[in-house]
């Protein structure tokens, strides 16, 4: 029965050490999903800049510097814009990465706390049974010992 307590404690540390994992995969997953939220709103943010920095585009209503200017301005905020998007698309594909890695531990940790109960069952039957002949033994010790009497 002692193999049987061992192998418990084992299975018990190897759950407790998967739940650890998927305790910190989530953790990092929280902390991923934060950055591509404010990537998001960088996002939105610099859009809403370059729609609204359109200013007054009627014909001679700027000077021609000020027009260079500007265009400059609105082709260094949408370059930005596409840097973002390019580092938000690869923050994501990293993310992805973490939830596969954050589902497998999840499944390993499903699956080793399964075993675990499983083995536990096995050991509480065989503690039953043991108990059960226990008690049949002294059971028929006591019928014996009246018969004799």
């Amino acid at each position: 029965m002692s193999g049987a307590t061992d192998t418990t404690r084992s299975l018990s540390t190897l759950v407790d050490l998967r739940g650890r994992e998927v305790d910190r995969l989530a953790a990092t997953m929280a902390e991923k999903q934060a950055v591509r939220d404010r990537y998001q709103k960088n996002l939105d943010r610099l859009e809403r800049l370059c729609a609204g920095s359109s200013g007054d585009t009627r014909p001679g209503a700027l000077s021609p510097m000020l027009s260079m200017n500007h265009a400059g301005y609105k082709q260094t905020v949408l370059a930005m814009v596409d840097t973002h998007r390019q580092d938000l698309a690869l923050h994501e594909a990293d993310m992805a990465v973490t939830q596969r890695a954050l589902n497998t531990a999840s499944l390993k940790r499903e699956v080793l706390g399964q075993v675990l109960d499983e083995q536990s069952a096995r050991i509480r039957q065989a503690r039953d049974r043991q108990d059960q002949k226990r008690l049949d033994d002294m059971a028929t010790q006591v019928w014996a010992r009246g018969l004799t009497r």
